[in-house]
């Protein structure tokens, strides 16, 4: 628990690029120049589909919560539709400019060798100017339809995801995942602030959830491509830590994420969501639990338990509040 993870990372090779992005040498390998559809599915995938998805599934139930808290309604169906599309293409535009600055590494990690980038199915300027395009007409979408408190968070999101940290804390510290949790958990506030304006405390609370739910639900995917991570020189813990540490911090933040959820019920939620927030999270703590016994008792791990489970869990949290505004 001890161990340096510095001097950990540095007893396995690293590139020679690490922290540098290089153009592929001319004349070394071409880009490949796919047909139409494999073109439109190489830039859909750019976007990473998947992540996309899980961040709307918090953001429209913080906007159901918070019209019903603020005037005791519903949202506006042009606010909804806004937020939902300019979400979706600000989340895909971060992932997009992700995939630009990360494909010099995403050629040496087996999970991500197959991204357009990696394997040159897309000039990287291209990615580039796509990524960039389709955030400018996020956040201008966002303030022109919804306002411009949350054409700011969008913004500012974008910015925290590719900038802080992809470029910074991704390749420097071990707790990139930690602080880069905040793009993550910033759907929630967009949301809010799409239908209020302004930002409340169970606006806070709802976005702490997501934030502390973040680094066990992501220590337990690298813990499964732990390997790609260090072949790739990128400090993520369990690729620098010993995997009871990771266990060990997985079962604090998930712990910490169950009594915070908790929280939004004195604010205004009904027994309805702290009844699933309760049971939920109880059973994300086990499979946190589950987790350490495991990597204690000299075990395999298999992280990928908790991984789905952690997917499951925000889904049925973020349902059942989205139940849970039509009763408050």
């Amino acid at each position: 628990m001890n161990e340096d993870p510095a001097r950990a990372l540095a007893d396995h090779p690293r590139p020679q690029a690490r922290n540098r992005i290089e153009l592929p040498e001319p004349g070394r390998e071409a880009p490949v120049k796919p047909d139409l559809r494999a073109l439109v599915g190489a830039y859909v995938s750019l976007t990473k589909p998947r992540i996309v998805e899980l961040l709307l599934i918090t953001t429209i139930p913080a906007m159901l919560v918070a019209a019903r808290m603020e005037y005791g309604g519903l949202p506006s169906l042009t606010a909804v539709l806004a937020t939902i599309i300019g979400g979706a293409l600000a989340a895909g535009s971060a992932n997009a400019i992700n995939c630009y600055i990360d494909r010099d590494i995403d050629q040496l990690m087996g999970r991500t060798s197959r991204r357009p980038l990696a394997k040159h199915q897309i000039p990287p300027r291209n990615a580039l100017v796509f990524g960039l395009i389709i955030g400018v007409i996020a956040v201008l979408g966002m303030g022109l339809l919804v306002n411009w408190l949350a054409a700011a968070l969008t913004f500012g999101a974008i910015v925290y995801y590719d900038v802080v940290y992809t470029i910074w804390l991704k390749r420097t510290t071990p707790y990139n995942t930690v602080w880069g949790g905040a793009c993550g958990a910033a759907p929630v506030l967009i949301g809010w602030a799409a239908v209020t304006g302004h930002m409340s405390w169970m606006a806070w609370v709802l976005f702490a959830v997501v934030f502390l739910w973040q680094p066990p639900h992501f220590y337990a995917l690298a813990m499964k491509f732990k390997d790609d991570y260090i072949a790739a020189g990128i400090p993520m813990l369990p690729a620098v830590a010993p995997a009871r540490r990771v266990a060990i911090e997985s079962v604090v933040y998930g712990w910490a994420m169950l009594l915070v959820s908790l929280v939004a019920v004195p604010l205004g939620s009904t027994w309805v969501y702290g009844v699933v927030a309760l049971v939920t999270g109880g059973m994300f703590v086990l499979e946190c639990h589950k987790l350490l016994g495991r990597v204690n008792r000299g075990e395999d791990p298999k992280p990928m338990r908790l991984f789905h489970w952690s997917v499951s869990y925000l889904t049925l949290l973020f349902l059942a509040l989205a139940v849970d505004s039509f009763l408050m």
